[in-house]
């Protein structure tokens, strides 16, 4: 038997915007690429090896015009996740990583304010807290921007920003 070449082994890799989303299974890494105030969410479940991101844009559907996405939410990225993952086979109880929201230009904000990136984790986490989704890493705040790489082999999530370099949760 001939062990596997180079591109057997490579993993497949899906790539999601801002506010939309990607699901998968087994040798498959999931990116989001520039996470600034957004959020990545990632729901894994390690049984089936199946997972999924979301990059969400936006803490409610009260702040935007339009409401028809739902990877662009919290409270609607974080079912849909779950749907997804269940189609796909999962069967277990997913956990879920969380990235991003930062604050990009806290410069600008006015004394005590609340930023969109703030705002973005804390509606976040209260959606997996009702789902009852644990949360099990997270690396949110600060002031630099992120990007994702969820490999579905092992649930590790690799975190890298020039400012800060790489870190895995």
């Amino acid at each position: 038997m001939n062990p596997p070449n180079a591109a057997e082994q490579k993993a497949q890799e899906f790539r999601v915007k801002v506010a939309d989303y990607a699901v998968a299974s087994g040798n498959a890494v999931i990116s989001t690429i520039g996470l600034g105030s957004c959020v990545a969410i990632m729901l894994y479940d390690g049984s089936s090896r199946i997972g999924g991101l979301a990059h969400i844009l936006l803490p409610s559907e009260g702040l935007s015009l339009d409401s028809e996405n739902r990877a662009k939410f919290p409270s609607t990225a974080i079912p849909l996740l779950v749907e997804e993952l269940r189609k796909r086979g999962a069967w277990g109880r997913p956990i879920a990583k969380i990235v991003g929201g930062a604050s990009m230009f806290s410069s600008l904000l006015p004394s005590g304010g609340i930023n969109m990136g703030e705002r973005n984790v804390e509606a976040t986490k209260r959606v997996l807290r009702l789902a009852e989704i644990p949360l099990v890493a997270s690396d949110t705040g600060g002031e630099h921007g992120r990007s994702v790489y969820f490999h579905l082999t092992d649930g590790r999530v690799v975190v890298k920003s020039l400012r800060m370099g790489e870190r895995v949760l």
